[in-house]
């Protein structure tokens, strides 16, 4: 099977992102939008793992501190999804970290708890 590049896996991910926003609507919990959302990537064929522990990369080493991130989607993209009325800054920094420690280089952010998901989804790159 041929491997996905980070730009098709982030394409499949804007897709569901849609449908599941679409079926379900705003205002749930974010572990709802983190299972229902996990489900639609699956069926599509992609590796998706949630609350997954990551190492840190600091000085050139693997340390096992660890961050949980919501999704990672074929060993390569981040999703880090939230369900707030407003997204802050750090939030987008949150995601900026997660990729430089874990040396990912693409993530998406998506805000589900809003009235037009276009506004809601936020690609976050690292040297990609």
């Amino acid at each position: 099977m041929e491997e996905k590049t980070e730009n098709e896996i982030s394409y499949l991910i804007r897709g569901a992102i849609f449908k599941v926003y679409n079926e379900l609507g705003p205002g749930l919990l974010e572990s709802v939008y983190e299972t229902v959302l996990m489900y639609e990537l699956q069926k599509q064929g992609l590796s998706v793992k949630k609350q997954v522990s990551l190492p840190v990369f600091y000085d050139g080493k693997e340390l096992e501190v660890g961050f949980r991130i919501d999704l990672l989607v074929n060993n390569k993209v981040i999703i880090e999804i939230k369900s707030v009325e407003k997204l802050s800054k750090v939030h987008h920094k949150q995601i900026l970290t997660y990729l430089k420690v874990s040396e990912m280089k693409l993530g998406i952010l998506v805000n589900f708890n809003v009235d037009d998901i276009t506004k809601g989804i936020f690609r976050k790159v690292n040297g990609l």
